[in-house]
């Protein structure tokens, strides 16, 4: 369950830039929550400490995690939420950052999150048959 304080801000944002539905905030909320927890996995080394998450690994783990939320249909939700490219994910940060959820970097910018992967690449080869994918399956997801 989000905070009301959360639900507020979004809504605030949201009469200033309706392009996406409120549950694309949230659901890029606990997407970097899911990033950071699974690079501190990784780097156990630093695993205490607060860590800043880039906008290419933002995307990266909200790839991962909305395979593991939604399976097959995450391209049909995202898109039903108004996110068709990894622009759209941008977007929605810098909209955050400006309210104040988020925080940046001074090398943070919008540009960071441009065409990493198309949403068809991403989430819709996964399930396609081996021969018809366009992309040798990758061990992330």
């Amino acid at each position: 369950m989000q905070d009301p304080d959360f639900a507020v801000i979004v809504d605030q944002i949201r009469k200033e830039d309706s392009r996406y539905d409120k549950r694309a905030y949230a659901f890029v909320r606990s997407g970097l929550d899911y990033a950071v927890c699974e690079m501190q996995k990784r780097d156990r080394a630093r695993a205490s400490q607060s860590r800043h998450i880039t906008g290419q690994e933002l995307l990266d783990g909200l790839r991962v995690y909305s395979l593991e939320q939604f399976g097959p249909l995450t391209k049909t939700v995202l898109e039903s939420w108004g996110v068709r490219r990894c622009e759209d994910f941008g977007e929605i940060v810098f909209n955050l950052i400006e309210y104040g959820i988020l925080s940046k970097t001074e090398q943070d910018k919008k540009e960071d999150f441009a065409s990493t992967y198309t949403f068809d690449a991403a989430f819709e080869e996964p399930f396609l048959p081996a021969k018809r994918r366009a992309h040798p399956p990758s061990d992330k997801a």
